[in-house]
Order: C-alpha cells, then sequence, then structure tokens
C-alpha cells in the first residue's frame, strides 16, 4: 500500500522524501542497533534504499543520448542529502554499545550482548556476532 504512494505524481518529491525519512526508514531500521547484520543483509537494505529514492526521484533526462535513464546511486544520494542506511545503523549500533558499556555487568543486556555462550560450538565458520559488529565499525572509525 505505502509502495504506490511514490507513484502518484501530485506529491512533490520533498513530500516523498519526509514520509520516507520519517515512516518508512524508522520501520525498516527497528531495532537494527542490537541485531548483527551480515553482508546479505547489508546488501539488501542498499538494494531497498535506491529502489526507494529512484521511486521517489524518478527518472532523469540524459542531455547526451536525449534518453531517460536511472539514476546513479552518488546522484541518488546527492539529491536524497542524507547519510546512507548502513552508516546510519553502524551509528545506531555505537550508540548502543555506549549504552550497554555504561550498564555494567550486573544487567542481562550487557551479559547477553558481551557474554559467552557454554556448550560445544557448532560445525563450520563461526557466526558472526553483534560484538564482531561493533569492533569492525570502530576499527572504521579509527
Amino acid at each position: 500500500m505505502w509502495n504506490r504512494i511514490f507513484y502518484v505524481p501530485m506529491l512533490s518529491k520533498y513530500i516523498k522524501n519526509k514520509i520516507f525519512r520519517t515512516i518508512i526508514l524508522p520501520f525498516v531500521l527497528y531495532w537494527f542497533e542490537a541485531w548483527s547484520v551480515t553482508w546479505r543483509e547489508e546488501y539488501r537494505l542498499r538494494v531497498f534504499e535506491s529502489r526507494m529514492l529512484r521511486r521517489i526521484f524518478g527518472p532523469m533526462w540524459d542531455k547526451v543520448t536525449e534518453e531517460w535513464r536511472k539514476l546513479h546511486i552518488e546522484e541518488l544520494y546527492y539529491l536524497y542529502s542524507s547519510l546512507n542506511i548502513i552508516w546510519v545503523i553502524k551509528s545506531r549500533r555505537k550508540r548502543w554499545a555506549g549504552h550497554v558499556a555504561h550498564m555494567g555487568a550486573c544487567r542481562d543486556t550487557y551479559r547477553v550482548l558481551v557474554g559467552r555462550s557454554e556448550g560445544k560450538r557448532p560445525l563450520g565458520r563461526r557466526r558472526q556476532r553483534w560484538k564482531d559488529n561493533i569492533t569492525v565499525d570502530l576499527q572504521e572509525v579509527g
């Protein structure tokens, strides 16, 4: 249902952009700071964001080829003038890590997110943990 809103020509790009930022993004990113996001999920979120932005801003008339064309992702981010969805998730995750670090070892949230599970580990590659995502995010920042 909300998908049809972006095809209504009477709504301006400004209103569509506001709807995307205030309603759809918080809905999609609800409690993402506590998830351990894999590469596949990051890719799917990027695809979702680029599709939504292409629906909001529509095609662009290319003066050189004199045809309508899709906007490239850099052009979309320039028009959108906000951080991409992955950076939003990483900033929220770092903020949540600060909250968890201040909780202390006596709180259940701290024990669940930082603690180790007991028992045998299954065969194969280790699953990516929330703690691993935080260390990668902090290494990117420096």
